[in-house]
């Protein structure tokens, strides 16, 4: 199947097999290796994606069902120039990252909080479906609440 999509501001139109998940797509077919494969069952959102701004899992959406859509992930965050995104800026002041696995997907679930104002707890809340092995979410938390002031 044909499908056309913009990944990262860039238009691209690929035949894709029917089942090819995006996750696939986006690593295989884009060479786009920072959106990372964890569980292959959306539990562990190390894949995560934005599409159309909102945060999606990857692995539990075909390609075919991104077609149309702008698709955003890890690499696409940072200027044209390398300047880090404030939300990776503030992963790294805050040592928001261990062995760096979850990083991707958590960065990505916290650029859709963009424009609320949250809590720790809601912080916490908004990123349950992202598991970290390493940290105690303490400095992710810490980088998320930075990442959204510096993103006003």
């Amino acid at each position: 199947m044909q499908i056309s999509l913009t990944v990262n501001g860039k238009a691209v139109n690929a035949e894709v097999e029917d089942r090819t998940l995006l996750v696939d797509f986006l690593r295989n077919h884009q060479r786009l290796t920072g959106v990372h494969v964890g569980c292959d069952t959306a539990q562990c959102g190390a894949c995560t994606v934005l599409v159309d701004g909102r945060a999606m899992k990857s692995c539990n959406m075909l390609a075919a069902q991104a077609a149309g859509s702008k698709v955003t992930t890890i690499e696409g965050l940072a200027a044209e120039d390398g300047t880090m995104h404030p939300m990776q800026a503030a992963f790294k002041q805050h040592h928001g990252l261990q062995c760096g696995f979850c990083t991707p997907g958590m960065v990505m679930g916290a650029c859709e909080l963009k424009g609320r104002n949250l809590n720790d707890e809601q912080i916490r809340e908004a990123l349950d479906g992202n598991i970290c092995r390493c940290t105690g979410y303490q400095n992710i938390v810490k980088s998320v609440k930075a990442g959204l002031a510096a993103m006003k």
